[in-house]
């Protein structure tokens, strides 16, 4: 069994030494994302998990001393944020530095699962574009979420029922940021195929060797400038999409 935060502990531990010499040239919080922008111009992102702020006005304590320090002031974050966002910052900054290994493979994440009709997909956080298109394989599709402004909830018994019975599960990185992607691999029963997604996916195989983790699905950024203004304008994927190269690795 995974304990809470496994999985961001150990990216923080795959990722420290490699970025530790890093800079931060500039980081950009918006509404759908983090940006975080080093010296030698890698980039990484990390959505924002707005629903789950703490209530209230408030202001980011760091500001004004990020830009021109080092990177892993913002790592850190992965295994001390105590909200969402520090823990962003801290996911924004490892996928910055993990993104000059970003994978080659560029298919559609589906065509990677193979779904057929006999398939029960377990949508761990709706990916609105992906419906129509599970759908149209003719496998069931059930959609676990967080957010009541999004989708309907469904009670904790049924969620840990349909993590139980499906052969596929396609779950959002976003998990690493509220602690509970270990609650959902935990959770799992016997899937054919388990796939982490969203340009908030840290591509860091190693870390997910002894889970039923078997795909990864990310972003890498193929215009920087363009991004961190979509991401200062409040965009989201959507906005983001034509400067972004969506990738894919397998864990073995």
């Amino acid at each position: 069994m995974l304990p809470a935060g496994e999985i961001a502990k150990r990216l923080f531990d795959s990722v420290f030494h490699i970025g530790e010499n890093a800079v931060i040239e500039e980081v950009r919080i918006g509404l759908g994302y983090v940006g975080v922008r080093l010296d030698d111009q890698r980039m990484g992102l990390a959505a924002m998990l707005l629903h789950e702020l703490s209530s209230g006005c408030s202001v980011f304590p760091d500001a004004g001393r990020l830009a021109g320090s080092k990177t892993t002031s913002l790592l850190t974050n992965l295994i001390e944020g105590r909200e969402p966002l520090e823990k962003a910052l801290g996911l924004a900054a490892a996928n910055a530095v993990l993104s000059a290994a970003s994978g080659e493979d560029e298919r559609d994440s589906l065509s990677i699962m193979k779904l057929v009709p006999e398939d029960h997909v377990a949508m761990v956080g709706l990916f609105t574009p992906m419906v129509p298109k599970i759908e149209a394989t003719g496998a069931k599709l059930t959609v676990i979420e967080r957010n009541p402004a999004r989708l309907a909830v469904l009670d904790k018994k049924e969620s840990d029922r349909i993590l139980k019975e499906c052969t596929v599960a396609i779950v959002t990185a976003t998990t690493l940021l509220n602690d509970t992607l270990e609650e959902v691999l935990n959770g799992l029963g016997n899937p054919r195929h388990v796939a982490i997604l969203g340009p908030s996916t840290p591509l860091c195989p190693e870390i997910f060797h002894d889970t039923p983790v078997n795909h990864l699905g990310g972003a890498a950024v193929r215009d920087t400038k363009k991004v961190m203004q979509i991401i200062s304008e409040c965009g989201g994927t959507p906005a983001m999409r034509p400067y972004l190269r969506f990738v894919n690795l397998l864990v073995k």
